[in-house]
C-alpha cells in the first residue's frame, strides 16, 4: 500500500510534507511517494536520515495555487503535483493520494482522473469530530454547496459506510442537520431529503440540531457543503477560543497554575482529542479510489496521520463496501431521481 503525497500543496510546503512523509514512514511503515520538484524534494530529504524507509520522489514540474480555479487547475497544469499523484493512482502505482494543496482542484483532480462510484453524482468531504460519545462523522464539509435531495441522501450512504466500515460502528446512526427536530422545521432540500432518507434500509434517525453535532446523539450527520464548511469553522475557532481563554484563565493567579499542573493530564486529553492534526486530514468520498484532503496550514503531524489515515482507508476497502452498498441501493441512480421528480411535481 503506497501512499502518494502532493508535496507541493499547503501553505508550508515542501517543509511540512516532507517532515510527515518521514515521520509516517518511520513510524508505520508506510511505503511513500513524494511528488513535486525533484529539486526541492530531495534538498529536503537530505535533512533526514532516511535510511531504511521506502520513499521515492516523482516528479511534477507544476503547482496548483490556492487561488487557482479548479478548473483551469486540471486543464492548464497537467503536470501539477496534485494531479501527478492522482495519475500514479489511476496507474496503480499509489493506492491513495494526501494533499493539504487547492482543496477545490483535489477534488476536481479524483473526480477527472480517477472518476466517481458508480451511482455517486458528487463526492463529499468527510470530517470526524470529537463528541461526548466518542466520534461524528459529518459530511459535506465544503465539497458541494449547492446540493439536491439525491445528493444529501448519496452522502448519508456514504457515511453510514464509512462509519460501519472504517469507524468500526456496528449500526451507525444517521441524522440530518437541520434547524430543529420537528418534521415541519428545515427548507425544501432538508425535507424532500428527508421523505427519501426515511425509505433506506439503515438507521437513519430523522432531523438533528446544531447542539447535537457534539453530544454524540448520532454517529453521522448529513448537511449539505454550504453548512457543513460553516459548522467545521465554526468548531475550529471554538476549539481555538476555548484553548486561548483557559491559557488566560490558569495564568491569572498562583492557585490556578497549581491547579492546571494538578490536572495537566486531563487538558492534555483534552487537547488531544480537538486537535485536528490527530485525524490528519478529511477523506473524500465519493471517488472510485482514496484522496485525503488536509486543512492548508497542515502541521507535520498532521500530514503524518493523514498518511496513516489514507493508507488504513485504503488496506480496509471502504470504497470497495461502498460500491457494494450503492449497488444494493442503486434506486439512488434511478428511482431516487424519480422520487425527487414526484416529489416537486406533488
Amino acid at each position: 500500500m503506497r501512499v502518494a503525497v502532493d508535496a507541493m500543496g499547503g501553505d508550508n510546503a515542501p517543509v511540512v510534507e516532507v517532515d510527515g512523509a518521514v515521520a509516517a514512514a518511520r513510524e508505520f511503515g508506510i511505503a511513500i511517494t513524494l511528488v513535486g520538484s525533484s529539486e526541492l524534494l530531495g534538498r529536503e530529504l537530505a535533512r533526514h536520515n532516511c535510511k531504511g524507509l521506502d520513499i521515492s520522489i516523482v516528479h511534477a514540474s507544476e503547482v496548483v495555487g490556492m487561488h487557482d480555479s479548479a478548473s483551469d487547475a486540471i486543464r492548464k497544469k497537467k503536470d501539477s503535483s496534485i494531479r501527478v499523484a492522482f495519475d500514479l493512482v489511476k496507474d496503480g502505482k499509489a493506492e491513495a493520494v494526501v494533499s493539504a494543496g487547492n482543496s477545490g482542484a483535489t477534488m476536481a483532480a479524483g473526480m477527472f482522473v480517477l472518476k466517481r462510484l458508480d451511482g455517486i453524482d458528487r463526492p463529499a468531504i468527510a470530517t470526524i469530530f470529537p463528541t461526548l460519545g466518542g466520534k461524528t462523522l459529518v459530511l459535506d464539509v465544503g465539497g458541494n454547496v449547492d446540493c439536491k435531495p439525491v445528493h444529501l441522501v448519496q452522502f448519508a450512504i456514504m457515511g453510514e459506510v464509512y462509519a460501519r466500515h472504517f469507524m468500526g460502528m456496528e449500526n451507525p446512526r444517521v441524522g440530518l442537520l437541520s434547524n430543529g427536530e420537528e418534521e415541519s422545521k428545515g427548507n425544501e432540500l432538508t425535507r424532500e431529503t428527508n421523505a427519501l432518507l426515511r425509505g433506506l434500509p439503515f438507521n437513519y434517525l430523522g432531523y438533528i440540531e446544531g447542539r447535537d453535532v457534539f453530544n454524540g446523539c448520532v454517529d453521522v450527520v448529513v448537511c449539505d457543503g454550504f453548512v457543513g464548511n460553516v459548522v467545521l469553522k465554526l468548531s475550529e475557532g471554538l476549539a481555538e477560543a476555548v484553548g486561548k481563554m483557559l491559557k488566560d484563565e490558569i495564568t491569572q493567579s498562583f492557585l490556578s497554575k497549581v491547579g492546571y499542573l494538578l490536572a495537566r493530564r486531563a487538558f492534555r486529553n483534552f487537547r488531544k482529542k480537538v486537535d485536528y492534526s490527530e485525524y490528519g486530514g478529511a477523506p473524500l468520498l465519493g471517488i472510485n479510489g482514496v484522496g485525503m484532503i488536509c486543512h492548508g496550514g497542515s502541521s507535520a503531524k498532521a500530514i503524518k496521520n493523514a498518511i496513516r489515515f489514507a493508507h488504513d482507508y485504503a488496506l480496509k476497502g471502504v470504497n470497495q463496501r461502498m460500491a457494494e452498498k450503492l449497488q444494493q441501493n442503486i434506486t439512488v441512480s434511478k428511482q431516487l431521481r424519480d422520487e425527487v421528480k414526484d416529489l416537486a411535481v406533488c
